[in-house]
């Protein structure tokens, strides 16, 4: 599985009173992950929305928190394709400080049209590119 990594800084907004990243924060490190890599792919979501009328919604997730990070924190944010259906795409997901994992989540987007919020094949230009990133990663 290709795992995308995405730099994260963590600012004073990022934190609680303790001075410790808030929980739901990490979900928005995470959304950042799967958003840098789908524009590294070379989709950007207002184009997917304008131009093939779909949208990603995140349907499921479930996250286990390991270790605190804290203001100034510098992390990564991880994404990767775990599995992909027509409509959905499941991403397993972590945000770590240097080799240490704070955080492990598996996300499950679908795609929607943008219009009756219904679900809606993924892009054919699109999936065939994550079908391709899978098969090349030996799978």
């Amino acid at each position: 599985m290709l795992t995308f990594e995405w730099p994260v800084r963590v600012y004073y907004e990022d934190t609680d009173s303790g001075g410790v990243v808030y929980y739901a924060n990490y979900l928005k490190f995470m959304e950042r992950a799967r958003t840098e890599w789908l524009r590294d792919l070379g989709f950007e979501q207002d184009q997917l929305r304008d131009g093939h009328g779909v949208l990603f919604a995140v349907h499921r997730c479930a996250i286990e928190y390991h270790r605190p990070a804290r203001f100034n924190d510098e992390l990564i944010a991880t994404a990767a394709v775990k599995e992909y259906r027509r409509t959905a795409l499941t991403f397993e997901q972590s945000v770590r400080r240097g080799d240490e994992i704070l955080t492990r989540g598996e996300i499950r987007v679908v795609c929607l049209d943008a219009d009756t919020f219904r679900p809606k094949p993924i892009p054919e230009p699109m999936l065939t590119m994550i079908q391709g990133l899978i098969t090349n990663d030996g799978r």
